[in-house]
């Protein structure tokens, strides 16, 4: 998403960030997300699935798709100077040529160089974010990578794909250093250096954030949720969440469903945004002009495209 115009507020899991002109906001497969519902405030959408595309005469190769922005990236980037005019300009022809049903393969080249435009300008993970009265961070939202080098940035972005697929049957440092083949003083070591926060916290941190999310997103029992997240036990689950989220499960989730702050009374006149769609391979471009919907409540889940 990208600002254009007024002032206000945009929340992905939980995390609310400023937005002005020249915003930069994006959300990933499985985030929650909620618009603010600031009169006034304008975007452009672009709504993509990333997928590979044949080269010219041949099947699709590797690295011929377009280009996701990576997990650990920044949720949130102010733009100014040459890098707003640039970013600007390619989402304005993106949505004027999907305006004009150009060819798909045309369209997904121009979203692969406004992706990798917006890759190069590296990470700015707390500028934008609105912060906690008493001044922390959370500790579950979705953040820039911190800088790491060499074999340490290898063993975490290993560790990470690890855990996004295996978080709702273990919580073992254990297990997740077994399959990686290293040992748990390694794997700490090295979640140390990308997050600020050792092995095990990062997966009670990736535990809690689905836990929020489902509490938040769906109207699922306490007991399936903790069942889902590895916790036969319903207590098991309630003590869990209270020690790392600071609240029952069912506190959260009458927070997510009341809280002013984040769940707007009339999001649908927050503004015109227009929005850009690039098909997957073989599909139709679309374009259309619309007001920002009302979230179904009280949140709504992003399962491939950033729903405007």
């Amino acid at each position: 998403m990208l600002v254009t115009k007024g002032h206000g507020t945009h929340e992905v899991d939980f995390e609310m960030f400023q937005c002005r002109p020249g915003t930069l906001v994006w959300a990933r497969p499985g985030q929650l997300v909620r618009p603010g519902g600031q009169p006034g405030l304008d975007a452009t959408l672009v709504c993509w699935t990333p997928s590979p595309w044949p080269a010219r005469g041949g099947a699709a190769n590797e690295g011929d798709g377009v280009p996701d922005l990576p997990d650990g990236g920044p949720t949130h980037r102010q733009l100014a100077g040459e890098d707003e005019d640039a970013v600007i300009n390619e989402v304005s022809q993106l949505v004027v040529d999907c305006e004009r049903e150009l060819s798909p393969e045309l369209l997904r080249q121009q979203l692969a160089t406004l992706l990798l435009r917006i890759r190069l300008l590296g990470p700015q993970p707390t500028e934008g974010h609105v912060p906690d009265p008493d001044g922390a961070l959370p500790a579950d939202g979705p953040r820039g990578p911190w800088p790491v080098e060499g074999h340490e940035d290898d063993t975490f972005a290993r560790f990470h794909a690890d855990l996004e697929a295996g978080y709702a049957r273990s919580r073992r440092v254990e297990e997740y250093a077994d399959r990686l083949g290293c040992c748990v003083r390694t794997l700490t070591r090295a979640s140390l250096a990308a997050t600020g926060r050792s092995a095990k916290q990062v997966i009670d941190d990736r535990v809690t954030l689905q836990a929020k999310r489902l509490l938040a997103g769906t109207d699922l029992p306490v007991a399936e949720i903790g069942r889902r997240l590895g916790f036969p036990e319903p207590t098991n689950f309630g003590r869990f969440f209270q020690r790392e989220a600071g609240h029952s499960p069912g506190a959260f989730r009458a927070w997510a469903a009341t809280s002013p702050t984040s769940h707007p009374a009339d999001p649908i006149n927050a503004g015109a945004a227009e929005a850009a769609e690039v098909p997957p391979q073989g599909g139709e471009p679309t374009a259309a002009r619309a007001g920002v919907p009302a979230p179904r409540p009280p949140l709504d889940p992003v399962t491939g495209f950033v729903q405007a």
